[in-house]
């Protein structure tokens, strides 16, 4: 059984995606573990599209794109519906 929520933040250091970086950092909880990835890295950006992504900045957790980022940025309430901030135990 996994101890931390995995939550991954696809970025490209743009103002809006620094803006979602903090947003997602404040709303974790001590079980989420966040990762910031930069898509200007070619292996990054080979594994954000194997998972679907369009556009940044997008988040992930668990292995799983969230909805809201599939076709616009991140939604807050809907990253939250998905796990954000919720203690795994």
């Amino acid at each position: 059984m996994a101890t931390k929520r995995k939550i991954e933040i696809f970025s490209a250091g743009c103002a809006v995606c620094e803006d979602v970086i903090a947003q997602v950092k404040k709303a974790a909880c001590p079980s989420c573990e966040t990762t910031v990835l930069d898509m200007n890295d070619a292996g990054i950006a080979t594994r954000a599209k194997n998972l679907g992504i369009q556009s940044v900045p997008s988040v992930v957790i668990d292995g799983k794109l969230a909805d809201c980022c599939s076709e616009r940025g991140p939604d807050l309430d809907a990253l939250k519906e998905i796990g954000l901030g919720k203690p795994l135990i």
